[in-house]
């Protein structure tokens, strides 16, 4: 299957890079590595996906290598993804079925997916200056959600991004599962432990652990 357009279309377009994007050469040379090893792979930024309405936006890290990489939507094709469209159907926020393939029926409402850097780092570990250098893009699209009222952050990399997108010092936003936190303009930070295979399969996180989470989100959109 090949993926030379954007298999879903992004919400927030004026935040996205370029699909040949220049400004991280480790992150330049594995996209390079993987363009010529799996020529059908979507290999290039992975836009956010989701809807353009959102109350709730779902950080994620980066994309995983078989997982976004590969299919060009956030969190299709990899474990971590499982639990998280599994979750996100339970609570009403996604309808259709989830088939780990970015043509399938899976629609998402009231949520927002985007990561805090948009290309495969290797070993799915991003460097600080990573991170910073896809920093604008992850600020523009959380900017251009007007309707975000409340953030779930996968992990503390991709917490850490969201606090500072969000106007907070890391000192007053510290990650922990379950971890809450009020932004300066009243929007609510959430932090969850990521749903990669590691932490599910070592039981650091379960469903029910990943899924009160989202309850406590549901719960703030209604309260």
């Amino acid at each position: 299957m090949l993926f030379a357009s954007p298999p879903v279309v992004s919400p927030v377009p004026q935040a996205e890079a370029p699909r040949d994007c220049p400004l991280c050469p480790r992150l330049v040379a594995l996209r390079e590595a993987c363009r010529a090893e799996h020529p059908d792979w979507w290999n290039a930024p992975v836009p956010a996906w989701g809807d353009p309405g959102a109350w709730l936006a779902v950080v994620g890290m980066a994309p995983g290598k078989h997982g976004a990489n590969r299919t060009g939507r956030p969190f299709t094709g990899d474990f971590a993804g499982d639990l998280l469209y599994g979750t996100l159907l339970k609570f009403g926020l996604a309808t259709g079925t989830y088939r780990a393939d970015p043509s399938d029926d899976l629609r998402l409402y009231g949520v927002l997916i985007v990561n805090a850097v948009k290309c495969l780092p290797p070993q799915n570990k991003p460097e600080p200056i990573e991170i910073a250098t896809c920093r604008p893009y992850f600020e523009a699209a959380l900017a251009s959600l007007p309707s975000v009222r409340v953030v779930v952050a996968l992990g503390k990399i991709a917490h850490d991004a969201a606090a500072r997108a969000m106007g907070m010092k890391l000192a007053q936003a510290k990650f922990g599962h379950g971890s809450e936190v009020t932004a300066p303009d009243g929007r609510i930070l959430l932090g969850t432990y990521h749903s990669s295979r590691y932490n599910q399969n070592t039981r650091r996180l379960t469903p029910p652990m990943f899924e009160a989470v989202f309850a406590r989100a549901v719960a703030l959109r209604d309260g």
